[in-house]
C-alpha cells in the first residue's frame, strides 16, 4: 500500500498534544478528522516527533498509508479545512517502509524567552523579567554535550528503555532582546527541553552553581531538576531525516 509523509506546523495553545488522546482534542485528531472529509476514509496516522499539551511546532510529521486516489489539490483544501492554527506544509509519497519517527535522525527545539513585557509574546514565550547571568547560562548549556543520560530531566513514570540521548547542539541565544535555549538531539526524554531551560534560569539567577548543575545530571534523578516553565515557550523547531532522505520519492508541490 503506499505511504505518505505530511509535513505541517501548528499553534499548540489550544491543543492538548500532538497525539491522538481520549476524551481531548490533538493535532493529530484535528489532522485525521481534516482527511476523512476530504478524502471520505478514516485512518490512524503515525506521528514523527510528540509534543506536549501547548507545545508548538515549525516542523513536525504524520506518515499514513493509503491506496486511494490523492485529492489533486490536497494541500490547499487540506489547509481550508484545518483550523488556522494548523497548516500543512508540504505531502509527499514515500517508500512503504519509510517511517517518520523511526528513521529521524535529529531533532532541534527552541526555548523562547522575554524579559520585557510584550502582549504580542504572550502566548509564544516565557515572561521572565528577572536579572540573568547569560555567560554562566551558557557554560550550562555547554556541559550539558558532556552527558548522555538525562533521567534527571525525564518526567516520572516516564516509559522508555533508555534514557540516553546524544545532544549534537546546546546554546543560549540572544534574539531581539529575547533569550533562547536551542538544542538539538537524536531523541529527547518527556519534558526534557523545559527542565533543562528551567534549571539553566536557576544557573542564571545564582541559585545554583555550575557544579551544583553538573551534579543534578550526575545524579540521575529527576526530582533533583526544576520542571517550571511553561509549555507555550517551546517550539519543535526541526525534525531531521538523512540527506537526500526526502527527495528520493516525488514530491505534491505547495499549491499556490
Amino acid at each position: 500500500m503506499p505511504r505518505y509523509f505530511l509535513e505541517l506546523s501548528y499553534k499548540g495553545t489550544d491543543y492538548s498534544g500532538f497525539q491522538l488522546q481520549d476524551n481531548a482534542n490533538t493535532v493529530q485528531a484535528e489532522v485525521e478528522k481534516a482527511f476523512k472529509i476530504l478524502q471520505k476514509h478514516r485512518l490512524v496516522m503515525t506521528g514523527s516527533s510528540r509534543t506536549d499539551a501547548g507545545v508548538h511546532a515549525l516542523q513536525n510529521f504524520f506518515h499514513f498509508d493509503y491506496e486511494g486516489k490523492i485529492n489533486p489539490h490536497f494541500i490547499y483544501k487540506m489547509n481550508a479545512i484545518l483550523p488556522s492554527d494548523i497548516v500543512v506544509k508540504s505531502f509527499q509519497k514515500v517508500a512503504s517502509d519509510a517511517h517518520c519517527r523511526f528513521d529521524a535522525i535529529g531533532r532541534s527545539y527552541n526555548y523562547y524567552i522575554y524579559q520585557n513585557k510584550d502582549p504580542f509574546l504572550k502566548d509564544r514565550a516565557f515572561f521572565f523579567p528577572y536579572k540573568l547571568d547569560f555567560d554562566k547560562m551558557q557554560r550550562a548549556a555547554a556541559i550539558v554535550k558532556e552527558y548522555h543520560d538525562f533521567t534527571s530531566f525525564s518526567k516520572r513514570n516516564t516509559q522508555v528503555k533508555t534514557f540516553n540521548c546524544l545532544i549534537q547542539e546546546s546554546e543560549w541565544l540572544s534574539e531581539n532582546n529575547n533569550l533562547v535555549y536551542h538544542v538539538k538531539a537524536n531523541r529527547f526524554l518527556r519534558g526534557m527541553v523545559r527542565a533543562l531551560t528551567a534549571t539553566m534560569l536557576k544557573v542564571g539567577r545564582g541559585k545554583l552553581s555550575l557544579e551544583e548543575f553538573r551534579a543534578i545530571i550526575e545524579s540521575k534523578d529527576c526530582t533533583k531538576a526544576s520542571f517550571a516553565v511553561p509549555a507555550h515557550g517551546l517550539f519543535l523547531i526541526s525534525v531531521v531525516y538523512p540527506p537526500d532522505y526526502l527527495a528520493i520519492n516525488s514530491k505534491f508541490e505547495h499549491e499556490k
